[in-house]
């Protein structure tokens, strides 16, 4: 009987820790989200407009012609990816296909792939907040899809990206697909 109550209270503590966990992490990603909307509010002019798409906000920054991506269509981009802690600089970029981007970082890149990327909105390698932030952009579009590490790699930390950061990706829409 006495085992079973150790194990009992190992159990409670541990159920206790993970509590404590979640709620941390929930706390974070509130405050990631509230950084995001600061962000919008500051950069926010006409005519630039706001989408908020299922955790994922994105600022157009120049808008697109043409029909919207629809949520199984293909679209054709270059992008610059970002760690985002309150703003968007070549001190956080931490890749890119756009070579003005790479050339205005200064990166210099031995293999350097300036190609566009294709992809469908049913990739299942897209970060979640990529694929909310793309739908319903327009071929010409310039945009910025901002989201929490909740959307994005979670609890994983990726390259040197740390677990659970929020993301930036500037969009540079070449075209769009519904076919």
């Amino acid at each position: 009987m006495r085992t079973m109550n150790k194990y009992i209270i190992l159990l409670c503590c541990i159920a206790g820790l993970t509590s404590c966990v979640k709620q941390k992490l929930e706390l974070e990603y509130t405050s990631q989200e509230t950084k995001i909307d600061s962000y919008v509010t500051k950069t926010l002019k006409d005519p630039m407009t706001v989408t908020y798409s299922n955790g994922s906000t994105r600022l157009t920054l120049k808008a697109g012609t043409g029909e919207p991506l629809d949520k199984d269509g293909a679209v054709s981009f270059y992008y610059a990816g970002y760690v985002f802690n309150g703003s968007i600089s070549a001190g956080n970029m931490f890749v890119t296909n756009h070579q003005e981007t790479a050339e205005k970082a200064k990166w210099d890149l031995t293999d350097a792939d300036y190609s566009i990327y294709e992809t469908d909105l049913t990739d299942a390698r897209l970060l979640e907040g990529v694929r909310n932030g793309l739908e319903g952009v327009r071929t010409g579009e310039e945009c910025e899809i901002l989201f929490t590490g909740k959307y994005g790699f979670g609890n994983s930390a990726f390259g040197i990206i740390p677990a659970n950061s929020a993301l930036a990706f500037k969009i540079w829409v070449v075209g769009v697909s519904n076919d």
